[in-house]
């Protein structure tokens, strides 16, 4: 970009910032400009959420590639790294931040919701330890397509607004071209942004921090006779509905350390992340994730253990007497299992097309069906979509049989579900739509989104993430055309590991 564009880019004023984190006390963040990079070239501009933030997307087109890369930063930009703390597989770092992601301002959106814009892959931080602060391409694309995708499928998350190329190179196990990723979000404050006080002993920012969480996020809980324990209640119910809503869609985060938990409930971190191919409940795609912490049917355990650090985080703005802070912190976090549970039997029943008044046999239904799905290696998102369409007509059991090792095996259960379902006062008609409206039949499989990282990143090609991102924007429509994208992986193309980003 010439000097002249450059300084036409600075001169425009296409977003009104309203920076409320930068607000806060110096403690919280550390401010940072983004490192510029050589060539920088935007390569994908998200419109849609462009128009929603209220932002004007021929603008951004025109100077995307000079604000996207932090070459030239927006007039009312005030750009920090946050500062927060983790544990990571289970072991507490007191001091983490944004190593490679730099907070740009906030935005109000059209619907008046305060969202964060960040770039992520920006250069450098005070919390960068030994990182060079920069982000891959491959990485950037992948964050792209999943956060994308999980927004199509209906569940809370981190958006992508933008990805440039910078025209300079990352050195990681081999030379790659790097990138920025402008990230959309709720906010970006994590359970790890509440450790980071608690563990220097810091009641008053962390009370500060709990104040701007509240008014941000659970404005209700203002009048709440004790709102730092609604705050820890409602945080956790969000965050079992979202892990919930993760298991109806075969999603495996693959890193949920407290440092990559939403204090909002939106899904952030798409690192080593993916989605089950056959149903597994021990499934780990996570390069890292050596010992299954994170595997696909251990998402609510970690979910609530994550939650009972929140609560250790909490525990001085619960109650003055300590003894009380801790019994109704444990409270807090055995009310997350009860959450999660009435969350998950919700899910699971609209994917078999059960209504919400549970009968007697009703659990044991659910549970032979996973069962057989499990013994049989059955592609999860697919088992689900041929049983929304045996819903309607029983000539499309032979359709989910050939997802089983044995075509039979679901025969019995079938017989057993058409009872069920004859209890209900749905039409099939009606009950197949509404399955199909929370069974995929598209999500993002492993190996069609490694095929479109190849491309790019190897080719420069661009047109299989294009592809998969429009066929992946209407993944509950069958879009025959595209049905190349909706099968699991032939022999030779299954993905079994994904990799951190980092």
């Amino acid at each position: 970009m010439t000097s002249a564009t450059t300084a036409q880019a600075q001169t425009s004023r296409p977003i009104s910032f309203d920076n409320s984190y930068a607000r806060l006390p110096d403690a919280f963040f550390a401010p940072v400009d983004p490192t510029p990079v050589e060539a920088p070239r935007l390569i994908k501009l998200n419109r849609q959420l462009a128009s929603e933030l209220g932002l004007d997307a021929d603008l951004l087109e025109r100077y995307g590639a000079a604000w996207f890369s932090g070459n030239a930063l927006p007039p009312g930009a005030l750009p920090l790294a946050m500062a927060y703390a983790g544990h990571q597989f289970g072991q507490f770092v007191p001091q983490l931040g944004d190593g490679r992601a730099i907070l740009i301002g906030e935005v109000i959106d059209r619907a008046g919701a305060r969202r964060d814009i960040q770039l992520k892959g920006a250069g450098q931080t005070p919390y960068s330890r030994r990182g060079d602060g920069r982000a891959a391409l491959g990485p950037v694309l992948r964050e792209y397509i999943i956060s994308e995708a999980m927004h199509a499928l209906g569940i809370p998350t981190t958006r992508a607004l933008a990805a440039v190329v910078t025209g300079q190179p990352v050195y990681r196990e081999r030379v790659l071209p790097g990138a920025v990723f402008t990230r959309v979000a709720s906010s970006h404050v994590r359970v790890g942004t509440f450790q980071f006080f608690a563990a220097r002993g810091d009641t008053e920012n962390l009370r500060i921090l709990a104040d701007h969480v509240i008014d941000r996020h659970y404005p209700e809980l203002k009048g709440a006779e004790r709102p730092y324990l609604a705050l820890l209640n409602a945080v956790a119910d969000r965050q079992a509905a979202l892990i919930a809503r993760w298991l109806g869609v075969g999603f495996i985060h693959g890193v949920m350390n407290t440092d990559n938990m939403t204090i909002s409930g939106e899904t952030i971190d798409f690192g080593p992340c993916a989605f089950m191919d056959r149903y597994d409940p021990r499934t780990v795609y996570s390069s890292i994730d050596r010992g299954g912490r994170y595997a696909f049917g251990n998402q609510p355990m970690i979910g609530q253990w994550n939650i009972a650090r929140l609560a250790e985080a909490m525990l001085a703005l619960l109650d003055d007497d300590q003894d009380k802070a801790v019994e109704v912190a444990n409270e807090a976090v055995g009310r997350f299992m009860e959450s999660f549970q009435a969350r998950w039997k919700s899910v699971i029943r609209g994917k078999i097309g059960l209504g919400a008044d549970e009968r007697e046999g009703d659990q044991e239904l659910i549970r032979d069906l996973l069962v057989t799905l499990y013994e049989q290696k059955a592609d999860y998102t697919l088992a689900f979509r041929r049983l929304a369409d045996a819903a309607e007509d029983a000539a499309s059991d032979a359709q989910l049989g050939k997802l089983l090792e044995l075509p039979g095996a679901l025969t019995p259960w079938l017989a057993a579900w058409r009872e069920r379902l004859a209890e209900e006062t749905t039409t099939p008609q009606a009950r197949a739509a509404a399955m199909r409206r929370v069974n995929p039949a598209f999500i993002p499989r492993n190996h069609k989104v490694e095929e479109a990282l190849a491309a790019a990143v190897d080719h420069g090609d661009f047109s299989l993430f294009e592809a998969l991102n429009d066929v992946l924007a209407k993944p509950y429509e069958d879009q025959p055309a595209f049905a190349a994208y909706g099968g699991p992986p032939k022999p030779g193309e299954e993905i079994t590991a994904t990799f951190c980003g980092t």
